[in-house]
């Protein structure tokens, strides 16, 4: 009787851990908007800046250019900027409540929203390279998406860090 007594109590210590911690997480996604939206903010930029590095250093080596892909921009800042903000704007699609409890998944799925904006708004109609980019070569949809890939993934795990 006293063993059962004992494993009741550390039964109810761990469910009172587990729903502070729960109760904590809730607070990050509801207490503070500002709080959370700058969060969400600043991990897209981060995640933009991993996102642009990746896109650099994988041209600066000629990886896509191995697979008929002509995506090897030069690095400069006029070119990094506009990548940090509109990381940013998109980092806030982490304010959404979808599976906030499987933060690589969720960084998965919301890097399809950059991804598809890329590939069927900036390439045809702002960089005039055809829907999905193809005119830069046939695997230039999945290089894409392994970039924005990069960004979410980043991103989820930055901001499940400071969720800590």
């Amino acid at each position: 009787m006293i063993f059962y007594k004992k494993k009741s109590a550390l039964k109810r210590g761990l469910f009172a851990k587990a729903s502070l911690l729960g109760k904590q997480r809730e607070e990050l996604y509801m207490g503070n908007p500002a709080k959370r939206a700058s969060l969400c903010f600043a991990a897209g930029c981060l995640g933009a800046l991993a996102n642009s590095w990746s896109v650099w250093y994988f041209g600066s080596k000629g990886i896509p250019s191995l697979f008929g892909v002509t995506i090897a921009p030069s690095f400069s800042l006029a070119w990094l900027y506009p990548r940090i903000v509109w990381g940013g704007l998109w980092g806030l699609l982490f304010l959404l409540p979808v599976m906030k409890n499987r933060f690589l998944s969720r960084g998965l799925l919301l890097s399809l929203g950059p991804t598809l904006v890329q590939l069927f708004i900036v390439f045809p109609m702002k960089a005039h390279k055809g829907v999905m980019g193809l005119t830069l070569g046939t695997l230039t949809p999945a290089f894409v998406f392994l970039y924005n890939v990069i960004w979410g993934l980043v991103a989820a795990i930055w901001l499940r860090w400071t969720d800590k």
